[in-house]
């Protein structure tokens, strides 16, 4: 009889012990952005601050910090993409995840270190550590989290995080880009939490889960727990995983100031697709950023006819480029869509960056104020 209820009390609490010990390993694997000095072993590219800061105040553009996310086989699509985005102005951080090999990893950075007009201004940083990440997981929450603590410990004079994948492309080049952006609020948060209700549709949200991939080096499923759990302190929003941030809801997020983002935190290291949940149900609920919204994530979403088609169909074009979005996603390596983008809307040559304002400093006149308007 004794051990009956020792056994029943275990059970009955082992779903919220699974929840603690991986909200610790969560905490944890975000910590090492901010205490950790050997963040980066990868000697072709050592983390290091822009060589000149951008002009700011009234009247100049804002400044956009980029992380591209990767995995095997992606470190040419994220080169393509750094080049088509690129601008003097922004930050931009490269991460391969633990797919990738060692030698891919080095061979980004070396890509990196050989472009001279990256090596002028120095706003382009790699990560040389890798770590293992799973979609549907927790690990690309920490993942996200973790990039945006690196993006503020590198320079923290950012106005917006934007997350892209390396199947993510442009619509509008950056010139124009930072010209509509100069005119917005700089606490307002591209956050889509109506349209997409997959996670509704999913009836996941409830489920415990765990991911390995906190503490595993190599990508792993996550593991479904029997119990399920429903929270009664807080109303759980959802919508897009592709946000577009500002640099103080990212801090709010990070540093933890409040109470909210540290509980959210917890119950969400638990939860299957929290890129989806997290930071809408954490802006939804906070007084100081629920005003702060605009329910548009600026993407557009293509969706293929069949699973794995080797090439997208090019048919919706005009509708892509004539949206309102600023990027789409996913685009594969080798469609045709990213030459027509290319040639019609950014107006770029084969393996340059995409012409603008900025390109009479290309190592010339570093000098010029034109370079960092």
């Amino acid at each position: 009889m004794r051990i009956s209820k020792v056994y029943s009390w275990f059970y009955g609490y082992y779903p919220w012990m699974v929840v603690f010990a991986t909200t610790l390993v969560l905490f944890g694997s975000l910590s090492k952005s901010n205490n950790n000095q050997d963040e980066v072993p990868l000697k072709a590219s050592k983390f290091q601050k822009p060589l000149r800061l951008p002009n700011k105040g009234y009247g100049y553009p804002p400044v956009l910090a980029y992380w591209i996310s990767g995995s095997k086989g992606d470190s040419n699509k994220m080169v393509r993409l750094l080049k088509a985005i690129y601008h003097p102005r922004n930050q931009y951080l490269l991460q391969l995840d633990s797919g990738s090999s060692d030698y891919e990893r080095e061979n980004l950075g070396f890509l990196i270190e050989s472009e001279t007009v990256l090596q002028t201004f120095g706003n382009v940083n790699v990560e040389g550590k890798s770590y293992a990440v799973n979609k549907m997981g927790s690990s690309a929450l920490a993942a996200t989290l973790h990039a945006a603590a690196l993006l503020l410990k590198i320079n923290s004079d950012w106005d917006w995080f934007i997350p892209l994948s390396a199947s993510s492309y442009p619509l509008l080049n950056q010139d124009d880009l930072l010209h509509a952006f100069t005119f917005l609020p700089r606490e307002l948060n591209f956050i889509d939490y109506i349209s997409n209700p997959g996670w509704k549709q999913r009836g996941e949200i409830n489920r415990i889960v765990v991911d390995p991939n906190l503490y595993y080096k190599s990508n792993t499923p996550i593991n479904y727990d029997v119990e399920t759990r429903k929270p009664d302190a807080f109303e759980i929003f959802g919508g897009s995983p592709w946000v577009i941030l500002s640099r103080s809801f990212m801090e709010f997020c990070i540093y933890g100031w409040d109470n909210i983002p540290r509980k959210l935190l917890m119950y969400f290291t638990n939860v299957a697709y929290p890129l989806e949940t997290y930071f809408h149900t954490v802006i939804c609920n906070s007084f100081e950023f629920q005003n702060t919204t605009l329910s548009n994530d600026l993407r557009y979403d293509i969706i293929p006819k069949s699973p794995k088609p080797k090439i997208l169909n090019t048919s919706k074009y005009g509708e892509i480029v004539a949206g309102e979005s600023v990027f789409a996603q996913p685009i594969q390596e080798d469609d045709p869509l990213l030459n027509m983008i290319d040639e019609d809307v950014l107006h770029r040559m084969p393996d340059n960056f995409v012409p603008g304002s900025w390109s009479s400093c290309q190592g010339i006149n570093q000098g010029e104020d034109l370079c960092y308007r």
